[in-house]
């Protein structure tokens, strides 16, 4: 190597290194305003449930796992109602938990979720302290899946063959439509392998989602399909930006979209969940 090169590149690495890589830098956050965080979300053949919880400041201590925690983290005392087709159903403050999904709820009533596509709900809370969340949604119909293919990889892995899922469905034509995908293996309360949503711009009337070869003989694949509205779609996007925010340091903080409205601060969704499911089970 010429000298004169050497001596070009050893003088650029003791600069590199003679520069402070540790130097500490102030970030302004913007003031934190206490508000309430609630998700709704109506299924037909469940009962009526709410979520409403106290949202805290991101670096705020966690609270011990005790006693309290409960009662330090929901929002107990309000009045709830959601109305549909003159009807108005009063949610009781009440613990509630959903088992098979792990949820669960503060706000329950025993009257079920009809199954009244096209239908206008009305929410309407009322805190102890006089304040007012109001939000509307209309539950969808939902979007069948058309079949479910488990499809075999070309090549056998370490002496194990796997497979990949393909869920086929046909879009509503003529109409802006928004979807959520969620894979999940064995059960429901599992994290899923695939969750994400989308819209129907880029597609045309038959749409395949697909997963990795990833699967063995005997596992159950869960291929559910949401239909969704627009303020469900922006509001899981938002709240996705929001989460990746969180782990750039030089990133701006993301606000969630939410459609509720109200002299309350609150941030969250009220909206339909009707969905499509179909289990498969990877043939031996």
């Amino acid at each position: 190597m010429n000298i004169k090169y050497f001596l070009f590149i050893l003088s650029g690495l003791f600069v590199f290194s003679a520069c402070d890589l540790e130097q500490e830098v102030d970030i302004e956050l913007p003031e934190f305003e206490q508000a309430i965080a609630l998700e709704c979300y109506l299924e037909p053949g469940k009962p009526f449930r709410l979520l409403m919880t106290q949202a805290d400041p991101f670096f705020a201590p966690l609270p011990a796992l005790d006693e309290q925690f409960l009662s330090m983290l929901l929002v107990d005392s309000a009045e709830v109602t959601i109305t549909y087709e003159g009807e108005t159903i009063a949610l009781r403050n009440q613990f509630s938990l959903d088992p098979g999904q792990i949820k669960f709820f503060n706000y329950v009533a025993n009257e079920i979720v009809p199954e009244a596509y096209g239908t206008s709900f009305d929410l309407n809370v009322v805190t102890k302290e006089g304040e007012t969340i109001f939000a509307s949604t209309t539950l969808l119909e939902p979007v069948p899946i058309d079949s479910v293919v488990i499809e075999p990889d070309d090549e056998i892995r370490n002496d194990t063959l796997f497979y990949r899922a393909l869920t086929y469905f046909t879009d509503r034509p003529n109409e802006a439509n928004f979807y959520r995908r969620m894979l999940h293996v064995s059960s429901l309360d599992s994290l899923p392998e695939q969750d994400f949503v989308t819209d129907d711009r880029i597609v045309e009337d038959r749409v395949v989602f697909g997963s990795s070869y990833e699967f063995i003989a005997g596992d159950t694949i869960i291929n559910t399909l949401f239909h969704i509205d627009e303020n469900y779609y922006n509001y899981l996007e938002s709240a996705q930006n929001a989460i990746s925010g969180n782990f750039n340091p030089f990133g701006q903080p993301s606000p969630i979209i939410s459609n509720l409205e109200g002299s309350a601060k609150a941030i969250g969704v009220f909206t339909g969940l009707t969905y499509d499911r179909i289990t498969k089970i990877v043939p031996e």
